[in-house]
């Protein structure tokens, strides 16, 4: 498992997610599959490692990451079932423009 940390972006070699830092404001981010949550440096990258480990298949309860997965949802303030629900999603990806799409995390249970 591999991130691209840079300084204003994201990206995982086993996800189609990315994080961006948000043009603006140099402290916030955006992650694409929590689009609209406003997050610092720290929380996209705990995203994207979310998005790594979903990303890479073999996920289940028994896996050895799994313990690391309910940390990592938790700094989130999320649950582990939906950050692997959600991260699974390629459909909250951000665009070529840079915009993310319309998803609304809250009508999502966030």
């Amino acid at each position: 498992m591999k991130l691209q940390i840079n300084d204003d972006s994201i990206t995982s070699d086993h996800s189609a997610h990315t994080a961006r830092l948000l043009p603006g404001d140099g402290h916030v981010w955006e992650v694409s599959w929590l689009p609209g949550r406003p997050m610092d440096r720290n929380s996209a990258i705990t995203a994207m490692v979310i998005a790594e480990v979903v990303g890479s298949g073999d996920l289940h309860p028994g896996q050895r990451l799994w313990p690391h997965l309910d940390g990592w949802a938790g700094e989130l303030g999320l649950t582990t079932r939906d950050v692997i629900a959600w991260a699974a999603d390629p459909s909250g990806s951000i665009g070529k423009d840079g915009a993310a799409k319309p998803d609304d995390p809250e009508a999502a249970g966030a």
